[in-house]
């Protein structure tokens, strides 16, 4: 399937999936291009979660036509599946084990695995290679769900909020490897609740509130579409401080420069961010939060 000239890895036409009488997805369309770095950017309970345990095979949905990796997930066979990573939110594997022993073991599930050596030290794990589970911190043991994700060589992996309880140093290291995954051509579905890793990794987010796409397009793009205004500021003769929103920054500061005469003390100019949009978006924005 092709859109716009692209070929797509995954085709979702009317997406939708209720729990007891609560809709959870409503009618969400998406397609995500072959090689890149998709986000799904959203609230808890804006749909994410079960949008990519659909695109995974893992849960029914109710209404709606997907197509991943150009088969319904619905009825993967197991070849299908060995090309579809996934990292959920809570993982789990064998307390006993070491690292090196579980991350060799799934290998051996797939017919095509990563090297398990080269993906220990893609996700940060060498020092602890021969540690067990049980004696991982939370946020090492995050770092092995990583590893289980992508041991398998697969063509699409499904990250869903893969750097919950990273420290920063991990987070980092989690953004290495998710450039060489792209650098290779991988495409990859994220789901995050940082702004600021969405902005560094995502080709193209997806704003989802409520079950449905409220906005998709490049970081720029939604920048520019729904973060109309700028902040401008500067200091008063007096030292005051002064601050302004504004659609015409050029305008505001050119204005300001003929006030002052020229230079403007302590002038700034504060362009929306992916966060400012997505927070506008879902109606966390700070002027409609109480």
């Amino acid at each position: 399937m092709t859109a716009q000239g692209y070929e797509l890895a995954v085709d979702v036409r009317g997406l939708r999936k209720r729990y007891r009488g609560l809709t959870a997805v409503d009618g969400i369309d998406l397609g995500i291009r072959r090689g890149e770095v998709f986000g799904l950017l959203g609230p808890n309970g804006a749909g994410k979660s079960t949008t990519v345990e659909i695109l995974q095979g893992n849960r029914d949905r109710d209404a709606g036509e997907v197509s991943v990796l150009g088969s319904d997930p619905g009825a993967g066979t197991r070849a299908w599946r060995s090309r579809v990573g996934i990292v959920w939110q809570d993982e789990s594997a064998t307390a006993e084990l070491t690292v090196r022993d579980t991350v060799r073991h799934f290998a051996r599930y797939y017919p095509r695995p990563r090297d398990p050596e080269e993906v220990i030290g893609l996700v940060g794990l060498e020092a602890g290679a021969d540690s067990r589970i049980k004696a991982l911190s939370g946020g090492r043991r995050r770092r092995l769900d990583l590893a289980l994700g992508v041991i398998g060589g697969p063509d699409l992996p499904l990250l869903d909020e893969p750097t919950t309880g990273f420290d920063p140093a991990a987070r980092r290291q989690f953004w290495s490897l998710i450039r060489v995954l792209a650098d290779e051509g991988t495409t990859i579905v994220l789901t995050t609740h940082y702004l600021e890793e969405a902005e560094a990794l995502v080709h193209r987010p997806a704003v989802v509130a409520k079950g449905r796409i409220v906005a998709e397009g490049e970081p720029g793009v939604l920048r520019e579409r729904y973060g109309t205004e700028a902040t401008v500021a500067w200091t008063e003769p007096d030292g005051s401080p002064r601050a302004m929103r504004t659609g015409t920054p050029s305008r505001t500061v050119a204005d300001l420069m003929g006030r002052f005469g020229g230079e403007v003390p302590g002038l700034t100019v504060a362009r929306p961010t992916l966060e400012d949009v997505y927070l506008r978006l879902t109606g966390q924005s700070q002027e409609e939060t109480p």
